[in-house]
């Protein structure tokens, strides 16, 4: 039997058919993954709390040294407010990067007795698609992610709150946003994870 054919035994495998939700939130030097470098990753598990409830467990995140012959347009650094040689930056090696961010993704997988994470994003597939071309440059063999299936909270919150904009989404959820802290990957991420489980936990459960 292999990992596909395993039972779904834990609730949140049960929940997503053996899948975990990890909301992911990229910074980058443009809008092409296969050109523009991958400068920041935060990832943030889905949990469940004591009442059964989905809420955002630990965000891991790592600064990347933008990789050998990617190209960065300073536009994107002038939304982002990243400086590539802030001494306080601490970046890491794509390699190193994605070996910080992916094994505590990992564990909660293997936790939650799932076969592997989806990755939950605002315009997900955008996020995905500089996660994979990363792996695919490092050669990376433990990626835990499924290749190309999303959650996508903003057809989520399209459906839920009519909105598609992040910082709307969040409001009509009712949090707070702040736009001095936003186009960073942790708060973007912390934020679209409250409003993923905001909506999964409006929607009862099918199992």
């Amino acid at each position: 039997m292999n990992a596909a054919e395993l039972p779904a035994t834990t609730p949140m495998a049960r929940r997503f058919r053996g899948y975990l939700p990890v909301v992911v939130d990229v910074e980058t030097g443009g809008f092409d993954w296969n050109r523009h470098a991958l400068l920041e990753v935060a990832a943030v598990p889905i949990e469940l709390d004591e009442n059964g409830l989905f809420v955002p467990g630990q965000t891991t995140s790592a600064h990347l040294h933008p990789a050998p012959g990617l190209d960065i347009d300073p536009k994107s650094l002038e939304i982002t407010g990243i400086v590539l040689d802030h001494p306080f930056r601490f970046a890491k090696p794509e390699r190193e990067a994605l070996d910080h961010v992916f094994a505590p993704v990992r564990a909660a997988v293997k936790r939650h007795g799932c076969q592997r994470a989806i990755l939950v994003g605002h315009n997900a597939h955008f996020d995905l698609n500089f996660l994979n071309a990363a792996v695919a440059r490092v050669g990376h063999k433990r990626n835990p992610f499924h290749p190309f299936s999303v959650f996508d909270t903003v057809t989520l919150a399209g459906v839920a709150y009519g909105q598609t904009v992040l910082a709307r989404a969040v409001q009509a959820a009712g949090f707070e946003w702040s736009a001095e802290d936003a186009h960073s990957a942790v708060y973007d991420a912390e934020q679209t994870a409250r409003l993923f489980c905001k909506i999964a936990n409006a929607w009862p459960s099918p199992v």
